[in-house]
């Protein structure tokens, strides 16, 4: 006895307008920061579109707007197909589209405000992390509703992936939002120093791994095949893709921070099974590329095709190159270049935009019952693309190898080749250009993408409620051999299945980050180390506001290029009064660690007024705004009671007087550029930047 139903098709046009809309701004957005690496007055002298300040609002918009609607419009499209039902709940689907679009809305609002945590792939503040918890659940509880009330008792291996995506994501997301809030849109991290760059960086690689790659390995799985018309090659290897994928790839954060002051162990963990990630990433690749065996006449003819194989392939090149990257001896010359973006681009143009494109070039003219628009259209955009692709990463890699060798290049008398940092920055502006036209190429693939579907949807209508028949439940196939019988009996149990999933994903989480957290001799902590001042801590939240950690790290590692640079390499226990840690993953300036007491207050000055007067060549944007805008003091005692509850030793009832040390030390650095011929009043902005300044590294900087 069949039951007849409809698929919901509103809900998937619905995720897939608003990847295209985003996907537009978010990439418009990077181009504008690309261009700004060269020419920085780009950001038309406005503090709300510095590199600092957009360059978050880039990636929130790619990684959560373009592939995240894109996952919600393939997940809710193949989940109904597989599991032979309608969405649980049309109303949490409707909840789930507009809640995800606000708080885009509302990252795209907050971010260039210099509302943001700092942490990289999570700047979003505290209301806003709320929200995406929510929606997030409103997601889980959809696609469980859907998965308990299915006519297929099969879970497909696509869904294998949704669960994984679901499960992880909630967890990565919750513990790294451990947040004490301020005020309405200001918070602290709980974890300081090199326990919050621990947390940032498990978060931050599986950020990568559970909602760039695992959502759209399910959507390769089922999408793939369909393109294809053939079956996935290898229902064994899938299975031992997805397990040992989940499984390893929940230890590798660590791999972002070598050299560091992490503990060793842990940096050695992270990259063991970095290595190990090897195998389940290229089982995935090869499951997919060996799918399309003897179907290889139609990737010529197919453009859709053409977008899969080279998704795949450039996530086979990324997933080598990743592990590669955590060797100590190439992420040594690799770590704070231009490589890492080349990588991180290799990955996110190839694998999460062609598969993104090629599942929009197929899905829209089914659920609109036409033909594609134009496949020389979808040819085109393939080719110019994959073009964007080239010369944006090669140029990057050029970059990345050029700044990495330069930085520890020695003269035959031992002192340093190139001791200017600005050198190594004009030598690369070149390569920024490149870069910048490879990215305006890719975008435009992308509007002729727009045109080639709006034109399709022009010539089509909406099948918004899809008719499908199916029995009230499948019969239970068991195929031979016990391993598959075990996993069968996974696949008929969503809940044991979500359940064990999430037992994996926690254990190499809790092997990492117990000991740092429990264990005091991992964060040996040092007696001259003292907690910030008033107008220091005031100070170090607008240098988290301007969005300086995303150009300047404060992390010396130990090798002599850097000591011989900087000064000191950096210690655990200086970082632990710092909520959150800054030490940054890119120097597109140079390091700060020991910038304290380097250079004069009134050298800072005219550095943030007009920095390309004391530094000829420098790309880094005037920061005229600070010494204008009044310095906001009624936070400071909220912001002292708040630290003192995170561990730091502020005396108590400090809060009361806090503002009065600040107006002192605010006069005296005041005093100190009047008397250099800078006037400027010391209730302003940039007294509390040169005061957070002149204290980095001071604490300990050798004599």
């Amino acid at each position: 006895m069949t039951e007849k139903f409809y698929y919901d098709n509103k809900i998937v046009r619905n995720f897939a307008i608003a990847t295209i809309v985003w996907g537009i701004i978010g990439m418009t957005v990077g181009l504008l920061v690309a261009m700004q690496l060269f020419k920085p007055a780009l950001n038309m002298g406005s503090q709300y579109t510095t590199f600092g300040r957009i360059r978050p609002l880039h990636t929130n918009a790619v990684i959560f707007a373009f592939v995240g609607n894109a996952i919600f419009m393939g997940v809710y499209y193949s989940l109904q197909r597989l599991l032979k039902a309608r969405m649980f709940s049309d109303v949490l689907s409707k909840i789930h589209f507009w809640g995800w679009q606000l708080i885009i809305v509302s990252a795209v609002i907050t971010l260039p405000l210099g509302l943001t945590t700092s942490h990289e792939y999570a700047e979003l503040e505290w209301p806003i992390d709320i929200a995406i918890t929510l929606i997030w659940v409103v997601f889980g509880v959809n696609m469980f509703g859907t998965i308990i009330k299915r006519r297929e008792q099969h879970m497909y291996v696509a869904i294998w992936f949704y669960i994984a995506t679901f499960v992880t994501v909630a967890v990565l997301h919750i513990i790294n939002s451990f947040e004490l809030p301020i005020s309405a849109f200001k918070s602290y991290y709980l974890y300081a120093g090199v326990q919050d760059a621990l947390v940032q960086w498990w978060y931050g690689h599986n950020a990568v791994a559970f909602f760039l790659t695992t959502p759209y390995l399910g959507m390769m799985y089922y999408f793939l095949p369909k393109m294809a018309n053939r079956p996935v090659y290898s229902y064994k290897l899938s299975i031992l893709h997805f397990w040992s994928l989940i499984f390893i790839y929940i230890w590798a954060g660590p791999h972002h921070l070598l050299y560091t002051s992490l503990p060793s162990w842990a940096q050695s963990l992270g990259v063991a099974f970095s290595i190990m990630l090897i195998a389940p990433s290229w089982g995935g690749m090869i499951n997919g590329l060996l799918t399309l065996r003897g179907a290889w006449d139609k990737v010529r003819e197919d453009p859709t095709l053409k977008f899969m194989v080279v998704g795949i392939t450039a996530y086979g090149m990324a997933t080598f190159e990743g592990p590669m990257l955590a060797l100590k001896q190439v992420n040594a010359i690799a770590h704070y270049t231009d490589w890492i973006v080349a990588h991180v681009h290799v990955s996110a143009l190839g694998w999460n935009g062609f598969l993104t494109f090629a599942i929009l070039y197929w899905l829209i003219p089914r659920i609109y019952r036409t033909e594609l628009y134009s496949k020389k259209l979808a040819s085109f955009h393939f080719w110019i693309g994959t073009l964007g692709i080239i010369f944006y990463a090669v140029p990057m890699y050029f970059a990345g190898f050029t700044q990495g060798m330069m930085w520890k290049e020695f003269t035959e008398e031992g002192m340093l080749r190139y001791p200017n940092f600005l050198e190594t920055v004009i030598q690369i502006i070149p390569m920024y250009m490149l870069r910048a036209a490879g990215g305006a190429m890719y975008l435009a693939g992308v509007l002729v993408m727009t045109y080639n579907l709006i034109k399709t949807v022009n010539q089509g209508n909406l099948l918004a409620n899809e008719p499908a028949e199916a029995m009230a439940l499948a019969p239970d196939y068991q195929p031979s051999g016990s391993d598959k019988k075990v996993h069968r009996f996974l696949e008929r149990k969503p809940l044991v299945f979500m359940v064990l999933s999430l037992i994996v994903i926690l254990i190499g989480g809790l092997v990492e980050m117990m000991p740092t957290f429990t264990i005091k001799s991992n964060i040996p902590t040092i007696s001259s180390v003292k907690p910030y001042s008033a107008l220091e801590l005031q100070g170090r939240d607008l240098y988290i506001r301007e969005g300086c950690v995303n150009c300047h790290s404060q992390m010396i590692r130990p090798f002599r290029s850097e000591t011989e640079r900087y000064g000191e390499y950096s210690k655990a226990g200086e970082f632990v009064y710092d909520h959150p840690h800054l030490w940054g993953s890119k120097r597109t300036g140079p390091d700060l660690a020991r910038e304290g007491a380097k250079y004069s207050n009134a050298w800072h000055f005219n550095h943030l007024l007009d920095p390309q007067t004391m530094s000829p060549g420098s790309i880094m944007p005037p920061y005229e705004w600070l010494i204008n805008q009044k310095l906001d003091t009624t936070t400071t005692a909220s912001k002292i009671s708040a630290m003192r509850t995170l561990g730091v030793p502020y005396d108590l009832g400090y809060e009361l007087q806090a503002n009065a040390d600040l107006n002192t030390q605010a006069k005296a650095i005041a005093a100190d550029l009047e008397a250099n011929r800078v006037k400027v009043k010391s209730d302003r902005e940039i007294i509390a930047i040169i005061a957070y300044l002149q204290r980095l590294g001071t604490d300990i900087k050798a004599k």
